[in-house]
């Protein structure tokens, strides 16, 4: 890849990706940073009665909830008497690809064969891509996943070989690069060269898409226990999840469900850094992702994301690789589920969390994944061994990412902390004011307050505060 080359596709981005979406953005923007962002999702004229008839078509939806019995009692023998909620998940591995991704691809899919694309496109290196590929077969089109694989040793974790292997057999071309900014690159040059749809992650498509299970959730959980949950944990990376989890509960009428958002905690590590990239166990629900995207949700692929986290998380906890490594072995020989890994990031909260919780209350885990030889503890952990990580039985406080990772010995162990929501929502205001170099309009204020949950008042303290 030349620098000439780089700029000249770089020019044209706009153009690439109006023609690869069909989305004019312009068309709902008011200046840099104001949008109308339901309009935006409205537009694209499907309602939820369209999207899950759409996801019907594809086997797509409508995914078991079930019950986790014996790990509710595990949990209530560690809790104080009366607490320890029940604890249900929602096995979204019974999706076609084995993923809650199939219900982010399915409507891209749709939409690309209703206007004529040939094909699909996304940039993903996780269970999207899978999905995409998925998709794009049942509804007879192509499909291209370009994954960010490799370091510069050309080392690259099981976990994102496994999924590029599932790419390519459900018939997708995958396209694998090094860490680094090419990974855009490539994506704009291919979508310009094929004239394929931008399958990505960030556009009303994905996020209507994901709608259907919060709605869901709330339908099977009131139909099996007369009442909506008490708790949603929905792991979070770039925002869609919770974004269109939160979306679909409130459609359902489960507005007093709160929706707690669960990252595992990659402090220290950049996931840009080529050192870094392979010194990290999980390549989604990561803090890498999640801190980047909730403070500034438009740095993706597309020039406005509809996925906007802060408007719906009621509460953001991040886990220990530890953690989550515990969790998934717990699933799989206490209630007899293979599954994972990201799923059981909200599990590994969960346990913990219903431990504050009453003994009626109820806590549904979000989603579950399908599971394969690279996404097992035993292929990430051995890789980790290979990167210099020390993998040791402990207390999660001490977990070091990209040098220890701790696996409790028992379920007591298990911990959540806390982000300052507060605090994210002020950087996520100054990096809106660094980018216009000038003070807010009344009408960007309130459409901060709008994205951030809260208050124009609170947008103009934080706006004025010192850095």
């Amino acid at each position: 890849m030349s620098a000439q080359r780089y700029e000249e596709v770089m020019a044209r981005k706009a153009e690439i990706l109006l023609k690869a979406t069909g989305l004019d953005y312009s068309a709902f923007s008011d200046g840099p940073l104001v949008f109308d962002y339901e309009g935006f999702l409205s537009s694209t004229g499907y309602d939820l009665e369209t999207v899950q008839r759409i996801q019907a078509a594809t086997g797509v939806g409508s995914t078991p909830l079930l019950e986790l019995p014996n790990i509710t009692d595990l949990v209530r023998g560690i809790s104080s008497p009366g607490q320890g909620a029940r604890l249900l998940v929602k096995d979204e591995a019974a999706n076609p690809s084995g993923s809650f991704k199939d219900r982010r691809a399915s409507l891209s899919a749709y939409h690309a064969r209703q206007n004529g694309y040939p094909g699909l496109i996304a940039a993903t290196s996780g269970n999207y891509g899978a999905a995409v590929a998925s998709q794009a077969a049942r509804q007879r089109l192509k499909a291209i996943i370009i994954q960010e694989a490799f370091d510069s040793q050309g080392r690259g974790q099981p976990e994102i070989l496994e999924k590029g292997r599932k790419c390519e057999a459900l018939g997708a071309e995958v396209l694998q690069t090094t860490v680094g900014p090419e990974l855009f690159f490539m994506l704009l040059a291919t979508l310009e060269e094929t004239g394929y749809f931008n399958a990505s992650l960030y556009t009303p498509f994905s996020i209507l898409g994901i709608e259907t299970l919060g709605y869901d959730i709330a339908a099977q959980t009131r139909a099996a226990f007369g009442k909506y949950p008490d708790v949603v944990l929905a792991t979070h990376a770039g925002g869609g999840h919770v974004t269109g989890v939160a979306r679909g509960l409130r459609r359902a009428g489960a507005t007093a469900t709160e929706v707690v958002a669960v990252s595992v905690d990659l402090e220290g590590l950049h996931m840009a850094s080529d050192h870094d990239f392979n010194r990290k166990s999980f390549t989604t629900g990561h803090s890498g992702f999640s801190f980047p995207f909730s403070t500034w949700p438009d740095r993706v692929d597309v020039p406005k994301n509809a996925a906007r986290p802060l408007r719906y998380m009621d509460r953001f906890v991040t886990v220990t690789q530890g953690e989550v490594f515990y969790a998934t072995e717990l699933l799989a020989r206490i209630e007899g589920l293979e599954r994972g890994p990201a799923g059981n990031t909200s599990l590994a909260a969960a346990v913990a969390i219903a431990q504050e919780m009453d003994e009626d209350a109820i806590v549904v885990i979000s989603e579950t994944e399908y599971t394969g030889a690279g996404k097992s503890p035993i292929a990430q952990l051995e890789f980790a061994r290979s990167m210099g990580v020390e993998v040791i039985n402990g207390d999660s406080a001490d977990d070091d990412p990209g040098r220890i990772i701790a696996i409790p010995t028992g379920l007591d162990q298990l911990r959540v902390t806390d982000v300052d929501l507060d605090d994210v929502r002020k950087r996520y205001v100054k990096r809106a004011a660094q980018g216009l170099g000038r003070s807010f309009t009344g009408a960007e204020t309130r459409f901060l307050a709008d994205d951030a949950r809260t208050d124009p008042g609170t947008i103009s303290r934080y706006a004025s505060a010192s850095p």
